[in-house]
């Protein structure tokens, strides 16, 4: 967690002003770094743009024949674009907090990017599609391994077969506690539930380390 002031406006640097009283700002506003991570395909870029109230910057590339070879497009043989960097996004969830979101590219080959977006990060949504629950077990292998909160966030695509959260926690093998939401990620209500969702588990979880860590 930091103060609005000690974060970067936004991914290429530098720092919005500090907000004063003269111009009705909240000196004490939070903003937070939030992952949004998954596999390929499972609606990060969608995510993202629906729930920012701000034009999100987006890193997105046609998909080549060169990388149809290396990119698994069963399932979402729809999808034309990848992300190839991130995708940034910004929402205010209440007053005086506010989510600066960044969004991971899901291909194995992008993955060196992840280590320098999750650095000062809250906690992470690993969004999961039910027709290739698979892809998302590397993200969830990622945040446990670095202790980063996260919540997984099942896309419920049209055509893909509804399941319930315990089924989706089981099939994941996920640690005890670990919240998993059905969500649409085109819908920014339903996208801000889950952040609303993931600010609250990973505010618990901080606490209880630092409470840890002062009585050990």
């Amino acid at each position: 967690m930091g103060r609005h002031d000690d974060l970067p406006g936004g991914p290429g640097g530098g720092h919005d002003p500090a907000p004063g009283p003269e111009d009705g700002g909240d000196l004490a506003a939070l903003a937070l770094k939030i992952l949004v991570s998954g596999g390929f395909g499972a609606g990060k870029t969608t995510l993202v743009g629906a729930v920012s109230e701000i034009r999100p910057l987006r890193t997105e590339e046609r998909l080549s024949e060169a990388g149809e070879r290396v990119d698994d497009t069963g399932g979402v043989a729809q999808k034309t674009t990848t992300t190839v960097a991130m995708d940034f996004g910004r929402i205010t969830i209440r007053s005086g907090l506010s989510l600066y979101l960044f969004g991971t590219p899901g291909q194995d080959r992008f993955w060196f990017v992840w280590d320098e977006l999750s650095q000062g990060a809250l906690g992470a949504v690993v969004l999961a599609d039910t027709r290739r629950l698979e892809d998302c077990f590397p993200a969830v292998d990622y945040f446990e391994h670095r202790r980063i909160p996260f919540v997984v966030a099942v896309n419920c695509f049209a055509d893909a077969r509804r399941y319930g959260t315990h089924d989706v926690a089981r099939a994941l093998d996920l640690e005890a506690g670990t919240p998993v939401v059905l969500c649409d990620a085109r819908d920014r209500d339903s996208g801000k539930e889950v952040l609303i969702r993931l600010v609250e588990y990973a505010g618990r979880v901080h606490t209880a380390r630092l409470l840890e860590s002062v009585g050990a």
